[in-house]
């Protein structure tokens, strides 16, 4: 009797496995042949999107995208409703599943970065353009095909091309390409889509705390950022926090002329670069800042794994920026599980043919503090400010008058944003295995786990306040000019990014 029992839970056993192989498959065919027969109206509902100006700050343009996007949702089943706040709308959007076991939350952006058009190349940033290659391999404009296949090495380029719109397109037709192969998500789904992630989601922990219940989950997958460079499907438990300081170092009340000055006046160029180079060990590139990696979480031992499992382009990487040698050792992605602190930008006097016999009045330099797990972006900031102090300056916050100038021999003032930490979802969850389980199944390949993304995004909002765990799967490429003129998607990024969204659908 109990060998009968035991046979029939093992033929059970197998025959739910044979299920689930089975609708996996069904969902891998779906997906590919159904995205394969759409590429036109795939790409024609992007561009539309990409055409629509997306810029935090123009609120009325931002709705027009919100507004969009509840038409997108809306003709998909999905109910969806704007979110209020003092910026941008949100867009959140919720799919109901029969027989769900889970509730997923998908997260992306759909505005942009600020565009100067002088700086893209033969189009404007809000007018999408098709190239056949690369722009820095010579890639021309080419027409957008109505009927024949787009080549996979083909480039859209336009404002969020990458970051943040083809994502979202992307988790809108893994959903119509399961529907096409009449295969349900194991979820529920819900969606949110941000309207002010590229000004520092100033609006977005207020959201979360006012629509706490609405947006409950058991796993937050975030869409944005780029994917290895490798190609593989890329899985990111963390991302860094981030933090900013603008340095002014004050000479002479007016610029003076270097022949008569010269010696004499202090110079606040060179007194400002005196003073970055003290935050910096030039050998080992290691930060000089007193308490500046104190709190910092040590990698487990499963994350240090993963590091070493994922693919190390750190040569072809310098090879192509014309890197000599790095700046500190160890690999790009151990690096990126420490805090870094970079001048991001030096202003003073004139350059190039502007430039003239003077001493400077003032040198400013702008400086981002990336942030990793425990780390508060305020005492980061303290800690910066105290160094600036030990240095001989005094430290004021407001434009000081000529009165504080005279008295203090070395002035400087420190202007700093408010920030956000980083956050880290451990990768040895439940739901974290069932996410990797699934993302490979379904893709055929073994993804690329990182413990933090190099970048930065306000996830912590939804770890730390929800306290739901949070996983990015980007599917951009790399080398999207994320952020700068000439953004763009490789065209088959956009394809299996759609067959790996479609996929975290599918987690069991």
């Amino acid at each position: 009797m109990r060998l009968r029992l035991l046979l029939c839970w093992i033929c059970a056993f197998v025959l739910l496995a044979n299920d689930c192989a089975f609708a996996q498959s069904r969902a891998v065919r779906a997906v590919g042949s159904y995205w394969r027969s759409h590429e036109s109206e795939i790409v024609d509902e992007l561009v539309e999107f990409l055409k629509l100006p997306n810029v935090a700050a123009d609120i009325p343009s931002m709705r027009r995208n919100a507004e969009a996007l509840l038409e997108m949702m809306a003709g998909r089943g999905i109910e969806a409703r704007l979110l209020e706040t003092a910026g941008p709308p949100y867009v959140f959007g919720e799919l109901r599943v029969p027989a769900a076991t889970r509730t997923i939350l998908f997260y992306a952006h759909y505005d942009g970065q600020p565009v100067d058009p002088s700086r893209w190349v033969g189009h404007d940033p809000f007018t999408p353009v098709l190239r056949d290659a690369p722009l820095e391999a010579g890639g021309r404009i080419i027409d957008f095909p109505t009927h024949e296949k787009y080549d996979p090495d083909w480039r859209l380029y336009a404002r969020s091309a990458a970051d943040d719109k083809s994502p979202i397109v992307a988790m809108l037709v893994a959903l119509d390409a399961l529907r096409a192969g009449s295969v349900d998500p194991t979820a529920n789904l819900k969606f949110l889509f941000e309207g002010d992630e590229e000004a520092g989601s100033p609006n977005l922990g207020a959201l979360v705390r006012e629509h706490r219940e609405l947006l409950m989950a058991d796993l937050v997958v975030a869409a944005d950022g780029p994917r290895d460079p490798s190609g593989r499907p890329t899985l990111y438990f963390g991302a860094r926090g981030i933090v900013s300081a603008e340095v002014t170092v004050y000479g002479p009340l007016r610029p003076l002329h270097s022949g008569h000055y010269g010696n004499w006046a202090p110079n606040p160029a060179m007194r400002l670069a005196q003073l970055l180079a003290t935050m910096k060990d030039p050998e080992t590139g290691r930060i000089r800042v007193d308490g500046f990696y104190d709190d910092v979480v040590p990698l487990t031992d499963f994350e240090v794994q993963a590091i070493a499992e994922a693919p190390n382009d750190d040569l072809e990487q310098m090879q192509t920026f014309a890197i000599a040698a790095p700046e500190s050792d160890g690999s790009r992605l151990l690096l990126l599980n420490q805090p870094s602190l970079n001048v991001r930008g030096l202003r003073s006097g004139w350059v190039g043919s502007e430039a003239r016999t003077i001493v400077p009045d003032r040198a400013i330099a702008s400086i981002d503090l990336r942030l990793v797990k425990a780390i508060d972006p305020g005492e980061q900031v303290r800690r910066l400010i105290a160094h600036i102090e030990r240095q001989g300056y005094h430290v004021v916050t407001d434009e000081p008058d000529p009165d504080t100038c005279r008295r203090y021999p070395r002035l400087a003032r420190v202007v700093t944003s408010d920030g956000y930490p980083a956050f880290r979802t451990s990768m040895d969850l439940p739901v974290s295995r069932a996410l990797i389980a699934a993302v490979e199944t379904h893709t055929g390949q073994s993804p690329v786990k990182l413990p933090t993304l190099g970048g930065s995004v306000p996830l912590y909002q939804f770890t730390d306040v929800l306290r739901v765990p949070t996983v990015g799967i980007p599917i951009v490429n790399h080398d999207n000019n994320q952020h700068s003129p000439n953004e763009n998607l490789r065209m088959g990024h956009l394809w299996s990014g759609i067959e790996i969204l479609a996929s975290a659908m599918l987690i069991r």
